[in-house]
């Protein structure tokens, strides 16, 4: 008898819920970045273009996005900062390829290259295949509090501590 209430009941709750999902055009789960998304400069020679993203099913209460690329492969003990996005409008859902620099309204933070925007790929040459994480978080306010000039580290443990919910899309890289 309780199988026969319980079983409706947790397909009713499934179909009703969502996780924040996102995919691109131009990196896939699992699968090598173009040169297209590689640095220019440190030894590599790529033409340093964001890729292009989406995203759907936010959460309700979402009033803002972030987007952070990552490297948790790079020889630093603490990672690498690619690209740090803030203060999206939750009206948007997408950005296009080559879109960082262009993102009028919002935040782009100085990347562990020390420059604002996204600075691609770029693993050390015979370190091996690098994971870059691209991330998109959901956050319940328009402007993450920071104070002025925050770390990538700090901005990182925010978003981890207030966000709603968030996707991930892991694409690799290797310097040859």
């Amino acid at each position: 008898m309780k199988k026969t209430l319980l079983i409706p009941l947790i397909a009713a709750i499934s179909f009703g819920s969502h996780a924040l999902t996102l995919t691109s055009n131009d990196i896939q789960e699992g699968t090598r970045m173009a040169d297209t998304f590689a640095f220019q400069g440190f030894g590599c020679t790529g033409d340093n273009v964001s890729p292009q993203l989406q995203w759907k099913d936010a959460p309700q209460g979402t009033k803002s996005f972030a987007i952070t690329a990552y490297d948790p492969d790079a020889p630093t003990g603490s990672g690498w900062w690619h690209w740090v996005a803030l203060d999206i409008p939750a009206s948007q859902n997408s950005v296009d390829r080559g879109a960082s620099g262009k993102l009028d309204g919002m935040r782009e933070m100085n990347n562990d290259y020390g420059v604002a925007g996204f600075g691609g790929a770029c693993p050390p040459k015979g370190h091996g295949m690098h994971r870059y994480q691209f991330t998109v978080w959901a956050l319940p306010t328009e402007k993450l509090e920071l104070p002025s000039n925050p770390s990538n580290a700090l901005i990182g443990y925010m978003l981890n501590a207030s966000a709603l919910d968030s996707a991930k899309l892991t694409a690799t890289y290797v310097s040859e």
